[in-house]
């Protein structure tokens, strides 16, 4: 019999720098890469919080010259990429440095992208796109969930479309990626629990995903058992440095599993309410994340009966499909003590937000065509998304 060839591939930034204090290297590290005026991509709330201020102090100490674009919002748009495209051009900048969780790095990454190949950020929708690779580019992270500082992924919201593009690039991996516990001290419990259940899915997602790997899985196994023994700890006290070093580990594991293994369908859906609704990455895939899972479990009986032991759950003497089933529990019973709301309708009414079942059929239309979907166990049709949506409103 014929052997169907099948390439995997892994990437990673070429250096991580992971721990209490990393934040320091950041004025060597651009200068290894050859960057000499930086570009810091960042936000408001990293402004507001003072750790702006901590970094620039580090290369003002370094005598190094940089501009601050620091205009990103929490679901970054094509305007905010444009915007900062203008300002490394006018600056004169030579690299990037970008600063805070996701958002940040997204579009820090969106940035490089139209920089070093040209066009508008449109032009890059897809799977490598690109020709060029990014400028020097630190990644500088301060939540513990996103792994942008380390992935090839990259979304950003289309404002015209209400659509969040998903951009899968290995050009825009980091060359260099810092995860520093004291610069996550200050972040509030709400968003701790948020960013970690962004990296619990991560690892779910990538663990069940059609072409995991054992690289994939000893690094999604890992992140949820770290995640489920630390994520609690972190949102109940985050000046609890160990807990926030042990989140650092457990959701760069987590990208590295599913920046390699890929995604699903919590993915492929969360990214449409961003983009219909901007509403916040983190908690929308929690919330989708056992209703996914319940849709996806008769394709991965065995891995999610895994999952589940992994996860701290009783699972001896069970039959599979019942021990697969405790893994769903497990990650409702996470979610709700770290305060999760526990459907769309809650979670849009604390931001303002007015999710509605009449909204359900473009968004369901937006994520069959999703490329994390591409890598989802089980098949849905377009009636499965709809379902979904509403069992989770």
């Amino acid at each position: 019999m014929a052997v169907q060839e099948q390439v995997y591939g892994f990437f990673i930034p070429s250096v991580t720098l992971v721990g209490i204090g990393a934040s320091k290297e950041i004025p060597g590290k651009i200068r290894d890469l050859g960057g000499k005026k930086p570009l810091i991509v960042t936000d408001q709330g990293i402004v507001g919080a003072g750790i702006l201020k901590q970094i620039t102090d580090l290369l003002d100490d370094a005598k190094m010259k940089y501009e601050v674009y620091d205009k990103t919002i929490p679901n970054p748009t094509d305007a905010n990429v444009h915007e900062g495209v203008d300002l490394y051009k006018k600056a004169k900048c030579d690299s990037l440095i970008t600063l805070g969780g996701g958002s940040s790095h997204d579009c820090g990454k969106g940035i490089g992208l139209v920089v070093s190949n040209g066009g508008k950020i449109h032009d890059y929708e897809g799977v490598d796109k690109s020709k060029n690779p990014l400028p020097p580019y630190v990644a500088v992270n301060t939540t513990a969930g996103t792994a942008s500082e380390m992935t090839r992924f990259c979304i950003i919201t289309d404002l015209s479309r209400k659509v969040k593009m998903a951009i899968v690039d290995w050009h825009v991996t980091p060359g260099i990626a810092l995860d520093d516990p004291l610069l996550m001290v200050g972040m509030p419990p709400a968003l701790t629990a948020a960013t970690g259940m962004d990296a619990l899915t991560h690892a779910v997602e990538a663990y069940v995903s059609t072409i995991a790997t054992p690289m994939t899985d000893a690094c999604a196994e890992k992140a949820i058992d770290l995640i489920f023994n630390y994520l609690r700890p972190a949102v109940a006290n985050g000046g609890d440095l160990d807990a926030r070093e042990k989140m650092c580990f457990a959701q760069y594991l987590a990208g590295m599993a599913f920046n390699n293994a890929s995604l699903g369908h919590v993915h492929a859906m969360a990214h449409q309410l961003g983009g219909f609704y901007d509403l916040p990455h983190g908690e929308c895939n929690a919330i989708l994340l056992p209703h996914v899972s319940k849709f996806n479990l008769i394709a991965k009986v065995d891995r999610f009966a895994k999952l589940a032991e992994i996860m701290g759950e009783s699972v001896e003497g069970l039959a599979p499909i019942e021990a697969a089933e405790k893994s769903l529990d497990a990650i409702r019973r996470l979610s709700s003590d770290v305060g999760i709301p526990s459907g769309l309708v809650e979670l849009g009414n604390r931001y303002g937000k007015d999710v509605k079942e009449q909204d359900i059929s473009i968004m369901t239309a937006n994520a069959q065509k999703d490329a994390c979907g591409l890598t989802n166990p089980r098949r849905p049709n377009d009636n499965d998304v709809a379902a979904i949506y509403k069992a989770a409103m």
